[in-house]
């Protein structure tokens, strides 16, 4: 049914156990998984230097998510490929699922307050909304 499966990761609970989902569909269709993490830059910085901060602090930080998402992967015989984009989170997960043709998108409920998702929305919403394959959202 799955063919390439998409699961986008930031490093939340709410995240690995949406990984774990997206192993066991892999396994079970025989799907290609690709993992992205997006290093989130601010939107107006002030300076060049505040950009390269962001991103050596993402990295570092995704280093160690990698890390754990190809040891859960490895323990059920599975080798994702990984992405570490640089920009909009929702965006940026979008059109990666676009360019790779992804039958499935699998990705963690947030954990905003009701407040903040009435006023703002959440990530969720928004891949749910622009993603051009289903969505899979794990709570």
């Amino acid at each position: 049914m799955f063919k390439t499966i998409l699961h986008a990761n930031d490093g939340s609970d709410h995240a690995f156990k949406a990984l774990s989902f997206a192993l066991d569909l892999a396994r079970q269709n025989g799907a290609e998984l690709h993992m992205v993490c997006v290093e989130e830059i601010p939107y107006m910085p002030n300076a060049i230097e505040e950009v390269r901060e962001a991103k050596g602090t993402a990295a570092r930080r995704f280093h160690t998510v990698i890390q754990r998402a190809n040891a859960m992967a490895g323990e059920r015989g599975i080798a994702p490929r990984t992405h570490v984009l640089a920009g909009h989170p929702v965006r940026t997960i979008i059109q990666l699922a676009a360019e790779l043709k992804i039958d499935l998108l699998v990705i963690g409920a947030t954990g905003h307050s009701a407040l903040y998702e009435r006023m703002i929305g959440s990530r969720a919403d928004r891949l749910i909304q622009l993603a051009p394959c289903p969505v899979l959202v794990v709570k």
